[in-house]
């Protein structure tokens, strides 16, 4: 008497954004020094962001204002550049890079690994620089900016699928479609409002060092937030507005 198989049971889903969040600082503005300290982009490409940083260290100004300009950097001179010398950048960044990282979400990711969560990583960073990071870290799937390379193997300075990539709910779900994953049980972790979409649709949305936008929208939905700062964690539950030291 044949049986009909049982249906595979899915796996829970834990998908985190890295910069700000996982990694203390952007890995793309660590790319960006490394490509300027290596001599692949000109000195001179310091002077599109070097104020809009000043700004944002005195807080006269955004990061968003900041990391745009790093954005602009990048895409400006990385065009025509050979695309071995943006993977050796970044396997040097990941190297000097790999420990500055979070306790709190460092240690989250090793419970959940241990939970046998499927574990997804959706950042607006090359995916050139993400890859060897969230390698080390047992992520499972790592989505981020790919960039066009020519016959010659040179970066055309364009994003393939940019608008893919831009929309990180549809990543997800498109993720949890090709690998079986139930956001059922599920937790993203962020920290600005580009990622207010990944939150909305995970079962337990965590706003992890946010900024003033994702903190707003994080009081209105009811969403946990968490602040590391110094050697002292806070923990602010959405439900219950109970909040907690580690």
């Amino acid at each position: 008497m044949s049986t009909e198989p049982s249906e595979i049971k899915k796996q829970k889903v834990a998908v985190f954004d890295i910069d700000g969040t996982i990694f203390r600082s952007s890995l793309l503005i660590k790319l960006v020094e490394e490509l300027i300290a290596r001599g692949d982009f000109p000195e001179s490409s310091r002077e599109v962001y070097q104020k809009y940083e000043n700004a944002w260290v005195t807080r006269s100004g955004t990061y968003e204002e900041y990391i745009q300009k790093i954005i602009d950097t990048f895409t400006q001179h990385v065009a025509g550049l050979p695309y071995q010398k943006l993977y050796e950048a970044a396997q040097s960044v990941n190297e000097k890079q790999n420990a500055i990282r979070y306790r709190y979400t460092s240690a989250l990711l090793k419970k959940l690994k241990e939970g046998n969560y499927f574990l997804l990583a959706v950042s607006q960073s090359p995916w050139a620089v993400l890859e060897g990071f969230c390698k080390t870290l047992g992520f499972d799937k790592v989505y981020g900016r790919f960039y066009e390379v020519d016959e010659q193997e040179l970066l055309t300075g364009k994003v393939r699928s940019e608008e893919l990539i831009s929309d990180k709910a549809a990543i997800v779900r498109r993720a949890c479609e090709k690998n079986n994953l139930t956001l059922e049980g599920s937790i993203a972790v962020g920290d600005t409002e580009g990622d207010i979409p990944m939150l909305s649709i995970a079962d337990r949305a965590i706003c992890f060092n946010p900024n003033a936008k994702l903190a707003e929208a994080a009081r209105m939905n009811g969403w946990d937030i968490v602040i590391e700062r110094k050697d002292v964690i806070y923990e602010w539950s959405g439900k219950d507005g109970a909040m907690r030291i580690v």
